[in-house]
């Protein structure tokens, strides 16, 4: 699109809530805002004398998107729900671009354990995440031999290569009734829900038991499981004595920088975490960090766990209300300490920032 289209664009401008997208000569996105009144923002870029950053994204603009929204409240959510899905380099400064792996349940006829990146309204169980893919896998592999699901293509005939291994629960051997897939899939779910302890003494007393019946080859196969468990635990530095799963979430803002960071707790455990800096981020008082918040979980990829932990300044009975989760603010104990790590990450991470601007670091240039 030329400039002289560009200039009807803007002279056209309504005076109503909404979002804007910038886009250079090719079509990309380059930036996505917001406002109450798109006709003074928007016309504000190009009257105002710009410097830095924003002036070289003013240079690159050849057209203009409009999305009307019927509120301020409305636009704002929808500017951090695109800028989530579209990642448009002068919103996005910093960016994990860790990909995590789930362990999924099927939802099918003969439900089978898999390893994916991807999760689906498809009616399956995910849990994670995990940042290892190999992690995931090995703990998958645990579970076909602690608690088999179907190993097969499930098709009743010669029993499995796996069914032999005791890693197919044998649909290709006999009949296998949704009652006994359903308590099989209870156990794997306690696995995932803090079960691991109680899973340890589970197993050692399989191990006892054979060896009291001079099952001595089970007794050992049951220790290499035993020994199995002990290896996907002993990586994971319990954080939280209750070892419920919850995400912990806070940020830092600063010069128009939000840094925002999500460390992911499972088991107890710190998993993993996402980070990102948005920039010209104008205020954060008017439900930016919220919206930022309940976009990251509208996006099908973000597991959302039953329980969020934030920092003082994240308003919390507002993410409960559109979450559907308990949302928490903890004032004490091992919660706060975890609570004030993830701030000390996102403070570092926004001087990082700051840093690089001052040896012209800084994205675009």
């Amino acid at each position: 699109m030329s400039k002289v289209l560009l200039k009807q664009k803007l002279s056209i401008l309504p005076e109503s809530p909404g979002c804007y997208i910038y886009k250079d000569a090719a079509g990309e996105i380059l930036y996505i805002g917001k406002s109450k009144n798109l006709k003074k923002r928007v016309k504000s870029y190009f009257t105002k004398t710009q410097t830095g950053k924003t002036a070289r994204l003013v240079h690159y603009i050849e057209d203009l998107e409009l999305i009307l929204t019927d509120s301020e409240k409305e636009a704002l959510l929808l500017e951090m729900s695109l800028i989530m899905k579209y990642q448009p380099p002068y919103n996005i400064l910093l960016k994990d671009e860790v990909h995590y792996s789930y362990i999924k349940i099927t939802n099918e006829e003969n439900p089978r354990l898999e390893v994916t990146r991807e999760i689906k309204k498809d009616g399956a169980a995910y849990f994670g995440p995990y940042v290892s893919k190999y992690s995931a896998e090995k703990t998958k592999e645990l579970l076909q031999k602690i608690y088999p699901l179907c190993h097969c293509s499930g098709k009743k005939g010669r029993p499995c290569f796996y069914y032999h291994l005791g890693m197919c629960i044998g649909p290709c051997a006999r009949e296998v009734s949704p009652e006994e897939y359903q308590a099989q899939i209870e156990r794997i779910k306690r696995f995932f829900h803090a079960g691991h302890l109680a899973i340890r003494r589970e197993l050692e007393e399989r191990r006892d038991l054979a060896t009291s019946e001079w099952q001595f080859e089970r007794a050992q196969e049951v220790q290499e499981w035993i020994a199995a468990l002990d290896q996907v635990m002993e990586k994971q530095k319990v954080v939280i004595k209750d070892r419920d799963d919850r995400d912990v979430i806070d940020f830092v803002y600063d010069d128009g920088s939000l840094s925002i960071q999500i460390f992911f707790v499972r088991n107890g455990a710190i998993v993993g975490r996402f980070a990102q800096i948005l920039e010209q981020v104008e205020e954060i008082n008017d439900g930016t960090v919220e919206a930022y918040i309940q976009s990251f979980y509208e996006h099908p990829n973000h597991l959302l766990p039953k329980e969020l932990l934030v920092g003082a300044r994240v308003d919390a009975r507002k993410l409960a209300d559109e979450l559907g989760v308990k949302v928490k603010t903890p004032k004490r104990g091992e919660k706060r300490a975890v609570l004030q790590l993830v701030e000390e990450n996102a403070r570092s991470a926004l001087l990082a920032h700051f840093k690089m601007l001052d040896y012209g670091l800084e994205v675009g240039k």
